[in-house]
């Protein structure tokens, strides 16, 4: 059964409190190395059908429009991974 994978992350200028707040964890812990954290969503999506052009085509316009907020977010990757 084909799953489709939709990552959204927010903007590369906008503030990430809950990824500073992971990395300031890292650097407490002693893992300076690890520099920054960004924090995003990861959407995981079944179909009991092939995915063709237009299932993706439709995935990527729900990703716009439902799974991110396009004010402060960017949809990064639409994916499909077979044999989920």
């Amino acid at each position: 059964m084909p799953k489709i994978v939709v990552e959204v992350m927010p903007k590369p200028e906008l503030l990430d409190p809950q990824g500073k707040a992971v990395g300031g964890a890292l650097n407490r812990i002693g893992k300076p190395e690890l520099a920054s954290v960004r924090i995003g969503k990861r959407f995981e999506i079944t179909t009991d059908s092939d995915v063709t052009e237009e299932v993706l085509a439709s995935v990527r316009e729900i990703a716009a429009d439902v799974f991110s907020n396009p004010i402060i977010e960017d949809v990064v990757s639409v994916s499909v991974e077979e044999n989920a």
